[in-house]
């Protein structure tokens, strides 16, 4: 790429952050002060790359360019901007540079070259823009998707030595991990010797589900605990049997409270109605 033209813009900066400026407001696209700070630092990072990489655009100076401008997209999306509007934020600059260069050399070959080297180079930055803002978007959606997990699977203290899980929604494999964990986890925390896995609030129980809900049982006996499944409704029932699938030795029980009965009766408690 040659650059020489480009490289001139550096001369003309205070211009060109000013056009830039005046072009974000007309379009609504800034949000003041702490805009106009970010702007600064990127055109004076983006014009020193124009200016001394020879054309590089993987030289370390573009380097430092990219990291600020995910740096500047992803503050935008804090503070509410769309990705059509960080898109704008450097449509805008590209819109400033080409008047800038125009006065700057209007003879057209020249401009043109200028002009198609600029277009390029930005254009590859608005992709880079939409690609941090996804990623940021996925890692939010991903800590949210654990974050529900933790509160969807909230282990009860309901007696002394006894701990029930109800669990809403379909069990899928990363979710039975965390089903296993915190399960575990308060089994040991409070000494418990019976575990309810209470699943009324599963919509349906396929042969996953209920592998899933066996290899849970089995990791609970393996820390010296019993456990039963309650919620067993007569569709989950006959689910069951229409897949074959084994529950053999697993007590089950239709309701939580017969789930809770038979966790007092084998640990030989009774509950008294007062008269």
């Amino acid at each position: 790429m040659q650059n020489n033209l480009l490289g001139s813009l550096k001369e003309h900066q205070n211009k060109l952050l000013t056009t830039w400026s005046q072009l974000l407001q007309a379009n609504g696209s800034t949000d003041g002060a702490t805009e106009e700070e970010e702007s600064k630092e990127f055109a004076a990072l983006l014009l020193d790359a124009l200016q001394h990489s020879n054309g590089n655009t993987n030289s370390q100076e573009f380097e430092r360019v990219n990291d600020l401008l995910i740096g500047i997209s992803s503050s935008r999306g804090r503070r509410g901007f769309s990705p059509r509007e960080n898109a704008q934020y450097l449509i805008t600059f590209k819109e400033a540079a080409s008047k800038i260069l125009s006065e700057i050399e209007p003879e057209s070959s020249k401009l043109y070259d200028a002009n198609l080297q600029l277009s390029t180079l930005l254009d590859n930055m608005t992709i880079l823009t939409f690609e941090s803002y996804m990623k940021g978007r996925e890692d939010v959606i991903a800590r949210q998707i654990d974050e529900i997990s933790e509160i969807s699977t909230p282990v009860i203290r309901v007696w002394d030595g006894v701990v029930a899980l109800p669990i809403i929604g379909t069990l899928d494999s990363s979710r039975t991990q965390v089903v296993m964990e915190n399960l575990l986890q308060q089994i040991v925390d409070t000494g418990s010797s019976i575990a309810i896995l209470d699943i009324s609030g599963v919509p349906a129980v396929d042969s996953l589900v209920a592998q899933h809900l066996i290899k849970t049982v089995s990791a609970t006996r393996l820390m010296g605990a019993e456990c039963i499944i309650s919620g067993i409704r007569p569709e989950i029932a006959q689910t069951v049997v229409h897949l074959g699938i084994d529950l053999t030795g697993i007590i089950t029980k239709a309701s939580l409270a017969s789930a809770l009965q038979t966790a007092f009766d084998m640990l030989q408690l009774t509950v008294v109605k007062r008269k």
